[in-house]
């Protein structure tokens, strides 16, 4: 784990200064740099972000927990991150409105995903009430 950290840091940091050195001439290369390399390290990390959804599935299972659930939660995780990587892509860009606008749906579509299980725990609630 510690190397794999200092492998991505390295990369960050190199990539940040190629981007600046780039910049000063050909600012589109300096961004399409950045990009790149923000994909390459998602892709350098998608094997521990599949290790950890299985982790918590293996959880959910052995504690009897609705899978459904499980799994809409890890959806709204994983809309979370994209909605933010990509703003992070637009604000990189020097466009705040795109940016603003992804994170907007990012809440959006989290929302419309937690539904189901707000109205589960509502029921549960009032089954639990007497009356």
């Amino acid at each position: 784990m510690t190397i794999e950290i200092i492998q991505i840091v390295g990369l960050g940091l190199i990539t940040t200064f190629l981007a600046l050195v780039v910049k000063e001439q050909k600012p589109i290369f300096a961004f399409l740099l950045t990009v790149f390399v923000g994909i390459l390290i998602f892709l350098f990390i998608i094997d521990e972000i599949v290790k950890v959804v299985t982790m918590l599935e293996d959880i959910a299972k052995s504690a009897n927990i609705n899978m459904i659930y499980v799994q809409t939660i890890l959806k709204i995780i994983g809309i979370a991150y994209i909605a933010e990587f990509g703003a992070q892509i637009a604000k990189d860009a020097g466009q705040a409105a795109i940016a603003s606008k992804i994170e907007l749906a990012g809440k959006i579509l989290i929302l419309v995903m937690a539904i189901p299980i707000l109205t589960s725990i509502i029921e549960m609630i009032i089954s639990l009430i007497p009356g």
